[in-house]
């Protein structure tokens, strides 16, 4: 198994370890996991090709789904209020 595949896999098991936190402690791990997955999802990328890429983008976009709608209504200039 290739180290970018390790270091995805020890990505997942950090987040799910994050999700088991109160919601007040996710923040600062959560916003690591938020800035790292790109750069890991395009390491594997680059190792295993774009079908990895589609799939771990797909996946993050899932997991991280509200925060990316918080953000993205927030650099349109909306006044986002937070998902539920």
């Amino acid at each position: 198994m290739s180290f970018s595949l390790i270091a995805g896999a020890t990505w997942v098991i950090l987040a799910t370890a994050v999700a088991t936190l109160p919601m007040r402690k996710q923040f600062p791990p959560g916003i690591v996991l938020l800035l790292v997955a790109p750069v890991l999802i395009g390491w594997i990328g680059v190792e295993h090709g774009w079908i990895w890429v589609a799939l771990g983008t797909f996946a993050f976009v899932s997991m991280f789904r509200n925060p990316l709608i918080y953000l993205m209504r927030r650099l349109r200039g909306e006044t986002p209020e937070i998902p539920s």
